[in-house]
């Protein structure tokens, strides 16, 4: 099964294409929600890439960490990627200046969905603009769930994602393994990162998540306002959509109390008009005691 999976966004989406230049652009794909490994096609756009450096391979280096089989016949599983001293690379929705990562299963088999388990991220300045992402190695906790359950999952292809320190530079990272059903590798790297994921916003005190929506010029503008105890400190907050097509501006934050306000735009990035799920609508406020994931929103 050949497949290219974008993993932003509230999972990972198939896509058909995606390209790259260093030192002008970078063509990506944008993506959101869907959790199948089937082909598809998303839209795309530029994001600029400073800097002429290549790749070398001690930048990033890819570990496929095989886990254990869980109850439900899927496998946990992990992705291990280790970062030179002083790179970091981006979490799945990295912010208007960075680059998400890419998952390219080519020739995998008996691999019907994969699913990853995002750590908590960091936000750090890019020449003036937010980026969302690690600066040290991390683990990415994945979900496999096989065509043919009891059976084994073969894994091939490659791993695509951008690295920066003085300059942006893709790589890829080539991916290999064989996991047999009953293969059972307990490590605590995989559970440590799982723990390390975003709170469920029940989990973390969010009483009432509320969503409007108002007409645009280019789409539409949201304000979303979340009854919900502080993260700590200065809150920042990722939204995220279920629809693969629908930009999403940097939102801004404002708290008052319990109720934590985050606005932003959005846009189709074919110049589409749009319509929005508010149950699709993913939001992650990250503060300096923890994360939050909230998911879905209501009108009132």
């Amino acid at each position: 099964m050949k497949t290219r999976t974008v993993m932003t966004s509230a999972h990972v989406v198939a896509s058909a294409a995606i390209a790259g230049v260093c030192g002008a652009s970078l063509l990506l794909s944008v993506a959101a929600g869907a959790v199948s490994a089937q082909e598809g096609s998303v839209a795309s756009y530029s994001v600029p890439i400073s800097g002429t450096e290549s790749w070398s391979a001690d930048m990033a280096n890819l570990t496929i960490l095989p886990g254990w089989p869980r109850k439900d016949g899927s496998r946990m599983a992990a992705l291990r990627i280790d970062l030179a001293e002083g790179w970091k690379t981006y979490w799945r929705a990295p912010g208007d200046a960075g680059i998400p990562p890419v998952l390219e299963l080519q020739d995998s088999d008996n691999l019907a969905a994969i699913d990853p388990q995002w750590p908590t991220p960091d936000v750090f300045m890019d020449n003036g603009m937010r980026s969302v992402g690690y600066n040290q190695s991390l683990t990415v906790p994945v979900v496999l769930t096989p065509s043919s359950e009891g059976q084994e999952i073969r894994l091939r292809g490659q791993m695509r994602l951008g690295v920066c320190k003085d300059v942006c530079v893709p790589v890829s990272l080539p991916l290999s393994l064989d996991l047999p059903a009953d293969l059972n590798a307990q490590d605590d790297s995989i559970r440590a990162a799982l723990a390390d994921r975003p709170v469920p916003g029940q989990e973390a005190g969010v009483r009432k998540a509320q969503c409007q929506l108002a007409p645009t010029y280019e789409g539409l503008a949201l304000t979303a306002t979340l009854n919900m105890p502080s993260a700590g400190g200065s809150e920042f907050t990722i939204v995220e959509t279920g629809n693969p097509l629908i930009w999403v501006a940097e939102a801004k934050t404002k708290r008052q109390g319990n109720t934590l306000t985050v606005t932003t735009e959005m846009m189709h990035v074919e110049g589409d008009p749009i319509a929005i799920d508010r149950s699709s609508l993913r939001f992650t406020v990250l503060g300096k005691d923890q994360a939050v994931d909230i998911q879905g929103c209501s009108a009132s």
